[in-house]
Order: C-alpha cells, then sequence, then structure tokens
C-alpha cells in the first residue's frame, strides 16, 4: 500500500489493517490503529509506520481510545521467509530479552550490525526498540490484569531496573504505571499470580474457532492437552514448557473479537513468550481478508472459502514437540509423555505432564527414526525455532532416515508456522499461492482429504 491507500484505510476506519501499519498525528502526538474511531486527522497532519516501535522511536504515544498496542500482529512476518521476516518471529518470542541483539543475529547468522540496519531501514525501529514496545505491552497487560506489585510487574515485563520501566511506561502511554493501572477496571484484575492472568488474544477479521478446536480436540494428547465442554462452548486447556519455568493455559472457544485465554505461569518472565506462542498455535495474526480473497476465486475451493470464511492453519505451542507427535501419532506421543515426561509439581485436574524435551528423549529411545529426530533436535541439527530457516529446516528433516516427505509437510506447516505447504501427492495448484497451507486445510476439513 502506498500512503494515500493507507489514509483511505484510516479514512475509513478499516479494521482490516489493525496491526498491518499504524498511523500517526503530528499536530496531537498520539499514534493509532487504522480503525480508531476518533476524529480523522487531516492528510498533511497525518505520518505512517510499519510497527508501534517505530512510531514510539519518533516521540509518538500510544492512543489510549484504540490502544494499537493490543492489535493482532501482521500477517506479513508469518509469511515472509527473509531475515526481517525472522528476526520479527524470534522477537516476538522474547529472544532479545532473553539472549540480546547479539543473541538475535547468532540465530540469523548475520552480524548486530546488519540486524540492525535491515530492521531500521525496513521497519524503522532497531530489535532493541521493538523489543521495548513489546514490554511495554505486557507490562500494560499486568498492570491491568493483576494486582502484582508495579517492582515485581517491572522484571517480569522484561526490564533491567524500574527507573527504565518507569520511563518507558510513561514515554508510550503518557502515565505513570499507576495512572495505567487506575485506567483499568478494577474488577478484571486477579489478586494474585496464582489465579492466572487473563487475557484477550485479539485477530483480524472473521474467526472459524469451532474448525480450530476440533482440531486440537482430535489431536489432543492426555495429560499434556484436554478439551472439555460441549461443542460452541469448549475449553481448550494444555500445558506450556517455556524459558524460565512452565505454565498451564485454558482458552475458551467462543471468539468475542478476541479469545478469552487465562495463563498460570510459574515465572512471569514468561508471559510475552507465552502469549506468542499461543498466537501461533491459533494463527492469530493470519490475515483471513488475503487468504479469503486469493482461495475464493478458485473454482474448486470457491464454496469451502464461503462456508466457512476466516478458516485458519494451526500452529504449534511447542515446535520440536509438535514434529514428534507427527512422526509418531497420538498413541505412542501419549505413551512418551507417561515414561518420559516431566510431571508438574500441582497437577491440574487431566494436566499431569510437560511433552518430554528432545534431549531427553533421544537420551532414552536413541534407536530408530524417533531417536535419530530427537537427536537432530537436541545438537542443534534441525532447528524449528521461530526464527529457523525453513527451507534449510525441510532439507534437514529429509536427510533425517525414517522421515518421508508428508511427515516433514506437516513439521513445515504446523511446527514452522508456513502458509504456503503443499503436501506431497496431491493437486495443489500453484495460483494458490502464497495460501496452500489454509487450501488444505480447507480441503482437510470438508471431508475431501484425508487429515493429517
Amino acid at each position: 500500500m502506498d500512503e494515500d491507500s493507507r489514509y483511505e484505510a484510516v479514512r475509513s476506519r478499516d479494521g482490516r489493517f489493525d496491526g498491518e501499519f499504524f498511523f500517526a498525528v503530528e499536530t496531537t502526538g498520539i499514534y493509532c490503529r487504522p480503525s480508531c474511531p476518533a476524529v480523522t486527522p487531516k492528510r498533511r497532519n497525518v505520518r505512517f509506520f510499519a510497527t508501534a516501535a517505530g512510531a514510539q522511536g519518533a516521540g509518538f504515544r500510544a492512543c489510549r481510545r484504540c490502544r494499537p498496542d493490543a492489535v493482532p500482529g501482521s500477517a506479513e512476518w508469518n509469511v515472509r521467509a527473509d531475515a526481517v521476516g525472522r528476526a520479527m518471529r524470534l522477537i516476538g518470542d522474547g529472544v532479545v530479552d532473553r539472549e540480546g541483539v547479539a543473541g538475535l543475529a547468532e540465530r540469523l547468522g548475520y552480524s548486530a550490525r546488519q540486524v540492525q540496519r535491515q530492521l531500521t531501514a525496513e521497519l524503522g525501529a532497531g530489535p532493541v526498540a521493538l523489543a521495548r514496545a513489546q514490554r511495554s505491552h505486557t507490562a500494560r497487560v499486568l498492570l491491568q490484569t493483576t494486582g502484582l506489585p508495579v517492582t515485581q510487574i517491572a522484571f517480569a515485563s522484561g526490564f533491567a531496573s524500574v527507573r527504565q520501566f518507569n520511563d518507558t511506561i510513561r514515554a508510550v502511554y503518557a502515565a505513570t504505571p499507576s495512572e495505567l493501572r487506575a485506567a483499568a477496571p478494577a474488577s478484571r484484575r486477579t489478586a494474585t499470580p496464582a489465579a492466572g492472568v487473563p487475557l484477550r488474544l485479539a485477530y483480524r477479521g472473521a474467526y472459524r474457532s469451532g474448525a480450530v478446536f476440533d482440531l486440537l480436540a482430535a489431536e489432543a494428547v492426555p495429560g499434556v492437552e484436554e478439551v472439555s465442554g460441549p461443542r460452541g462452548k469448549r475449553t481448550y486447556r494444555r500445558t506450556l514448557r517455556l524459558p524460565y519455568g512452565s505454565g498451564i493455559v485454558a482458552v475458551e472457544e467462543p471468539p468475542r473479537g478476541w479469545l478469552d485465554a487465562r495463563l498460570h505461569l510459574t515465572d512471569l518472565r514468561d508471559l510475552t513468550t507465552a502469549v506468542q506462542r499461543l498466537r501461533r498455535l491459533f494463527d492469530l495474526d493470519a490475515d483471513p481478508y488475503a487468504v479469503d480473497e486469493r482461495l475464493g476465486t478458485d473454482l474448486r475451493l470457491a464454496p469451502l472459502v464461503a462456508a466457512r470464511p476466516g478458516l485458519r492453519s494451526p500452529g504449534a505451542a511447542d515446535p520440536e514437540e509438535l514434529a514428534v507427535r507427527a512422526l509418531v501419532g497420538p498413541a505412542e506421543a501419549e505413551r512418551l509423555v507417561q515414561r518420559y515426561g516431566k510431571a508438574l509439581d500441582a497437577p491440574c485436574d487431566g494436566l499431569t505432564h510437560l511433552f518430554p524435551e528432545a534431549a531427553v528423549l533421544a537420551e532414552a529411545e536413541p534407536g530408530g527414526p524417533l531417536g535419530t529426530l530427537t537427536a537432530a533436535l537436541a545438537d542443534g541439527a534441525v532447528r524449528l525455532d521461530p526464527g529457523a530457516d525453513r527451507d534449510d529446516a525441510q532439507t534437514a528433516l529429509l536427510a533425517l532416515p525414517g522421515l518421508d516427505a508428508r511427515t516433514v509437510a506437516v513439521i513445515r506447516t504446523r511446527a514452522l508456522g508456513d502458509p504456503d505447504v503443499a503436501p506431497p501427492g496431491l493437486d495443489i495448484p500453484d495460483s494458490w499461492r502464497p495460501w496452500r497451507s489454509y487450501a488444505v486445510r480447507h480441503l482437510r476439513t470438508a471431508g475431501e482429504l484425508e487429515s493429517r
């Protein structure tokens, strides 16, 4: 889109572009999402930014009315396989907070200076600024949904000091942490971490939640996952292994413009990472407008798209876990959980274990395709993290004995979140690019392809 097209989207308050770009008003010093309900500013006073971090870096503060920091992420980062797309996925997973810019650069295979230059040139913000914007959003969520002390929230959000936390909150929201907390209803705040962090997971466009919950229910591995409740009012729950600890998440089925979720974490520093992994699992950053527009022009797919607008292509909460499950199947996955999974300190109903780590499985059962795959995951020969190069990962997987092309296609679709995968042996035309994963999901949901 050029700037005139973006301004037309702002003038029409088009929610399709929320998260795809941001606009700022020079006369007010505020930046917004395209669908902001405020009076449309004059064109000469408007500036456009690819990211919230870019707007913040230019000195603009977040609009209190439309809350631009709460929009879905851009679908572009899921589609793109270049260094910038991979960097954005890694930053979303919290790599800069945990490993710094040097760690991000090492994962991408570039120098820190190259990463800084590429991100700044394209997005108007470097990795530190992008991570800072993410930390401020995490802090706002904790301030407005928990009763935790401000000092604890500062470090849980990833800030190095309370002073840095206070300065950032004032710069981004034009309010102190106490004022930001007071702006939210007290009824929405939980008293303690044990009560969990309530979340609203935003998405754009239509969301076919029933199909996602059907798939998760069919695949659920006892002890790690469960789906309960009648269809249309189901709750998906699962355990999460996270960088600093573990967690349990519950996500409600009925969509309301967002998915209601509640996270119970052993360490609140994992909040940002846990949210991003849930977003990938439920494919919440997709652009259903673009997907449905492209696939809806195909004679074969048009009736399926019309019947299920907003159908998603779910990803994975844990890419390495998904790879193992794709290889061995649900029954064997359940055996692995019971035998090698780490038991939770406090089991919660049917959730009792974390899925076993690749290194544990590689040592416990070194033979056969499972041992080969888990050893490759454990020693880094195969990388499936959010910043992994998808082509390199596929090549490495296909080189492992015992992994056929169909299994690798499942791993690329789900674990790597690739929206454009065509499983081998199927008649998938190139005209469905770059959304072939969604086309396959339509065919499988309609029963025209074997579910896999």
